[in-house]
């Protein structure tokens, strides 16, 4: 690593929520082009910085810095070149020169101990004295707070947002319980903070560590899908990851329940353990469902013949959709559950006619905007995601800097919500849903349990149905027969756990048996990149590759940067960025990794005039990057609907490329056409659900490439990763207690 010094004569561009800056530094032979996040610091002060030289494609020789010191003013010149830059504000140059002639060399002290005494200086009120003297010692205070904790190895940036929330404070944290900043600081987690801690001499037994550590195992689980964990699995993970006796974990553990930082919950002899709002939310949603679940129209037999009358010439409903129909009518809870091919769109067709025959207010709503739009699509009538249908909106709470328009104090007004692709509603999600719906309003609520679970916390659709408590109508017959798609037959044959047909006579599904790696890797480029396209008449980015692992030669880390060099290769006319070892190039396919309610997004219409904005990007979101501007540190991606979403490069964790995505990543999208590479991989993921899930996110064509052996032993494989949820028997003992039971 090089050291160079000297002093900032320019600041060409500086991002004010990270810190990242591009300045001209004079030195003593020449002046250089800088890069890297600075606080705290003007131009005309002098700076040591540590890093290296880079050549950028677009803007040449630069030097990279990670570190920085400033320095102190060697003499009166010093002093006087950074007062006339404007770092202080009010004052100018030739305030300046009167200052420094004034003070000479004591001038800082002066500022800093006695600022009193600039007001002999002409232009230089008390009042104006006084506020100098403060802005001085709050840029010496974050200076001082950067160096302090640059000692623990903490980033400039992370330092300064430190500082910001802190301020001064920051030594009595870091002194008594340095874990706060994984608690209270979004963006610092567990290990961040423990290490710190570690640096500050704190021990492994240490109180406020192994609380820490319980409420981050605790947390990782939840963000694995899970609400709570059994308690003798929370203390021997906390216990691993703490490196002490479980002893101190269990004690500790009962103690953050004592002082009600976590909540047990006795279930037979199990002991679960959450997090008190995750506990809420299971509690308030079994509450909220048995609220809503009323009979609405006890005139089943009126409902059966309106319903049999909206019924179209060669598209006769069977019994099992008629008792769907009369179900979802008349009750204020419903739950309509099948494959792909069941009839789960007929019925919802159908529904909204009896209901707007009704003069009905009816809104339709799915977790992501591909489901939405698909919903649409399926229905003739208007569907959003769940979160634009309750109006996230900025603000909220202290600290969330979001929050929905409709919730319990502001419901929903309308007489019937129906939801699409259930599966995906996690936990949360469905919490703020029900807030915003009151009794007396329908709630039907469609999906395929046999999908995977959502990526966030919870398992909602699978818990309702199996509490036993709501009206289900499960629908296993298939009516798709007439368009011959192997796929809806091959997804089903996988369900029931028989061999999908792989004999290649099919014209939408396929098998490319290669039990090779590389030959796999080539072939999905051929098929992605020339054969799929033309056969599906779509776009190569369309064409999506599915696989079940992150890991391996097969895995998304692997597949992406492969597919990335042949289907958007680098060239001079297209800017890139490399961030956490990936590299982002205008053009790349992108998904949105981690749900984001702050962050806007904006709709343009002709000459770039907004025409609609709205706020919040979710995980499993996919889209464009359209730009990057390497000097304002800025990415612009463009995902469905047009929606413009503008990203800092420090925020670019939240987006991965995705021209190959996990199957867990891929619920609720449909795509033209289907690569899923099959060979070898854990035991866990090579599951029949994956498989199923992959298979029915194809419209047109599914190609699987690799071995037969693979595709036998997850058809054969029926086991599922467990989640802890316990709203199926939240729900039953509220039953229970209304004597419902």
């Amino acid at each position: 690593m090089e050291k160079i010094s000297g002093y900032i004569e320019h600041i060409i561009f500086s991002n004010r929520d990270n810190g990242y800056t591009v300045f001209t530094l004079t030195t003593d032979t020449e002046e250089t082009v800088c890069v890297g996040d600075l606080h705290a610091v003007s131009e005309g002060e002098s700076v040591e910085l540590s890093g290296e030289y880079v050549n950028h494609p677009m803007y040449g020789r630069q030097f990279s810095f990670s570190r920085y010191e400033i320095r102190a003013a060697k003499d009166e010149a010093d002093i006087l070149r950074y007062l006339s830059s404007g770092a202080v504000k009010g004052i100018g140059p030739s305030l300046a020169k009167r200052i420094v002639d004034a003070f000479g060399s004591d001038t800082f002290r002066i500022m800093e101990e006695e600022p009193e005494m600039l007001s002999v200086i002409k232009g230089i009120s008390a009042r104006k004295a006084q506020e100098i003297g403060a802005y001085v010692l709050e840029r010496q205070d974050l200076r001082k707070v950067m160096v302090f904790l640059g000692r623990f190895g903490i980033s400039n940036a992370l330092a300064n947002r430190i500082y910001k929330k802190y301020g001064n404070d920051i030594y009595s944290v870091m002194e008594s319980d340095p874990y706060r900043l994984a608690a209270e600081m979004e963006g610092v987690g567990f290990k961040t903070a423990d290490e710190i801690a570690m640096a500050a001499g704190f021990s492994k037994e240490s109180e406020f560590r192994i609380r820490s550590g319980i409420t981050y195992v605790l947390s990782s689980a939840v963000s694995e899908g899970h609400v709570y964990l059994p308690k003798d699995m929370l203390i021997s993970r906390a216990a691993s990851i703490l490196e002490v006796d479980e002893e101190y974990a269990e004690s500790e553990c009962s103690n953050l329940c004592v002082e009600k930082k976590l909540v047990i919950r006795i279930e037979g002899e199990e002991e679960r353990v959450y997090l008190p709002a995750y506990y809420r939310m299971e509690m308030q949603c079994a509450r909220m469902l048995l609220d809503l679940d009323v009979v609405l129209d006890a005139d089943r037999v009126r409902i059966a013949q309106a319903v049999e009358a909206l019924e179209e010439p060669g598209s006769r409903l069977d019994d099992m959709q008629k008792e769907a129909l009369v179900s979802a009518a008349s009750g204020g809870v419903c739950v309509i559950t099948g494959g792909p091919g069941t009839g789960k769109t007929t019925i919802i067709n159908v529904l909204i006619k009896y209901l707007r025959q009704k003069g009905e207010e009816i809104v339709l709503a799915a977790p992501t905007g591909r489901a939405a739009k698909r919903m649409t699509e399926a229905t003739g009538y208007e569907s959003s995601t769940i979160q634009r249908l309750l109006g996230l909106t900025p603000g909220g709470p202290e600290g969330r800097g979001w929050s929905y328009e409709y919730n319990e104090d502001n419901p929903l007004e309308v007489d019937t919500v129906i939801i699409d692709e259930m599966s995906m509603v996690d936990l949360p999600l469905f919490s703020a849903l029900l807030r915003a719906i009151i009794p007396g309003t329908r709630l039907v609520m469609v999906g395929d349990t046999d999908q995977l679970p959502s990526v966030g916390p919870g398992s909602v659709l699978k818990d309702i149905i199996m509490s036993g408590c709501f009206v289900t109508t499960r629908l296993d017959k298939i009516f798709r027969q007439d368009d011959a798609s192997d796929i809806t037959v091959n997804a089903h044959k996988v369900n029931a756990g028989q061999m999908p047909a792989l004999d290649n006579k099919s014209r939408d599904f396929f098998m490319l048996k290669r039990d090779d790696t590389l030959l796999i890797q080539k072939s999905i480029v051929v098929l992605v990149g020339e054969k799929l396209p033309k056969y599906v008449q779509a776009r190569p980015f369309d064409i999506q590759v599915l696989t079940p692992m992150r890991k391996g030669p097969l895995g998304v880390e692997s597949l992406n940067p492969l597919l990335q060099k042949y289907l958007n290769p680098p060239s001079s006319a297209k800017e890139e960025i490399e961030h956490g070892g990936v590299i982002f190039r205008e053009g790349d396919k992108v998904m949105q990794i981690k749900n984001n309610y702050r962050i806007e997004w904006e709709v343009c219409g002709l000459y770039g005039i907004v025409t609609d904005k709205g706020l919040g990007v979710f995980n499993g979101d996919m889209g464009i990057i359209d730009r990057i501007d390497c000097y304002s540190e800025t990415v612009e991606v463009v995902f469905d609907e047009n929606h413009r979403v503008r990203y800092s490069f420090s925020d670019l964790d939240e987006l991965e490329l995705s021209y190959a995505v996990t199957v867990h990543k891929s619920q609720g999208s449909e795509y033209p056409a289907v690569v899923l590479p099959l060979l070898t991989g854990p035991r866990q993921l090579f599951n029949r659900n994956i498989l199923y899930t992959a298979i029915t996110r194809a419209r047109k064509c599914v190609t699987i490439v690799g071995s037969r052996d693979t595709v036998r032993q997850m058809v054969d494989n029926a086991e599922e990763v467990k989640r802890y949820t316990g709203l199926d028997t939240m729900i039953e003992e509220m039953a229970a207690i209304d004597g419902r039971g």
